[in-house]
């Protein structure tokens, strides 16, 4: 008898990266759990939901990019210039929410739009391209504005979104908040674009082979205008998120926070060659990286350890993609 669709959907996830990848997270969880009582509270895990949507609606866009077959690492700068300008216009005229997301998606859009027009006309690597534009959007920003500092934000920007207010037994309050909202958000509209969409099937063939693309009728600069003008949206949006946890506009904070954010979604599953990656694997590489970041402070460990272990992330990550490719070549030839 055939088998079941459910059964044959569990053995396949039982095989993924993914499954593996959940495994680790509930040891992990398991082990800080048991390590400190601190962890396993909803207020910790609420903090770590809220602090770390940053770095998640940032991933969301990422992913598409790495799909595609490209790599950017300019986006902190672009967020940090399209959450400056995005307020101090929003300041100036006593702008609301929608206007200000609007502004700051348009100017994260022109800087993603950018780097897809260099990559694709000019055919530089797109890790160069990313590379440069990243120090020239973030010299920019520091000349422009000499690095000061927004603490002045309209009252309906500092109070945030705050829905659906609970307590929990200690009195301490909970609600969805802005940076939940736009998180879950992101990571729906990337799910939606990459699997539902026919354009991100287009992304998906890009990035597997970009010349049989080419052959095959796609309009790669098209493509590339998309995935880099997505990417430079979502970290339109992901300042703002991040403006109104921290209260303040800080030109200088972001940048420096592509490594975080690469290493997630790359131990996600996301390929460095492009056409691989799954937005559940996103998720599951940022709740790795920030429950092991939370879980170093709470047992003591130096902050100073945080970049060490990102990177070995990204090493160990980079490894087991390279071997599983590499284990799946092997079989293809063989069959």
């Amino acid at each position: 008898m055939p088998k079941s669709s459910g059964t044959s959907a569990l053995q396949r996830f039982r095989r993924s990266h993914e499954f593996w990848l959940l495994a680790v997270i509930l040891v992990l969880s398991l082990a800080l759990s048991l390590a400190t009582d601190s962890f396993l509270t909803i207020q910790n895990l609420y903090d770590l939901l809220t602090s770390n949507a940053f770095i998640g609606i940032l991933a969301s866009g990422l992913l598409v990019v790495l799909i595609s077959g490209g790599i950017d690492i300019s986006f902190t700068a672009t967020a940090s210039i399209a959450q400056y300008i995005a307020l101090t216009i929003g300041i100036q005229h006593g702008l609301g929410w929608l206007p200000l997301f609007a502004i700051a998606a348009a100017v994260g859009v022109v800087c993603g739009v950018i780097n897809a027009v260099f990559i694709t006309k000019l055919r530089i690597s797109s890790i160069i391209v990313s590379i440069a534009t990243l120090n020239i959007f973030y010299g920019l920003l520091i000349f422009s504005t000499g690095g000061k500092y927004i603490t002045s934000l309209p009252k309906f920007f500092r109070d945030g979104i705050w829905w659906f207010e609970q307590e929990d037994a200690s009195g301490v309050p909970y609600a969805l908040n802005l940076q939940i909202i736009v998180l879950v958000l992101a990571f729906l509209a990337a799910w939606l674009l990459l699997n539902r969409t026919n354009v991100g099937r287009q992304i998906y063939a890009m990035g597997g082979n970009k010349d049989a693309a080419q052959r095959l009728g796609f309009h790669v600069f098209r493509l590339n205008v998309l995935v880099y003008g997505y990417l430079g949206f979502v970290a339109g949006v992901a300042s703002l998120v991040q403006a109104q946890l921290a209260q303040s506009v800080t030109p200088t904070v972001l940048v420096g926070k592509e490594l975080d954010v690469l290493a997630a979604v790359v131990l996600g599953g996301a390929s460095l060659t492009g056409g691989v990656g799954t937005v559940m694997g996103a998720i599951l590489g940022v709740a790795l990286l920030a429950i092991l970041q939370n879980g170093l402070v709470l047992i003591g460990v130096s902050s100073y350890w945080n970049q060490w272990f990102v990177g070995l992330t990204i090493l160990v990550a980079v490894s087991m993609t390279a071997w599983s490719e590499r284990r799946r070549r092997a079989t293809k030839a063989i069959n």
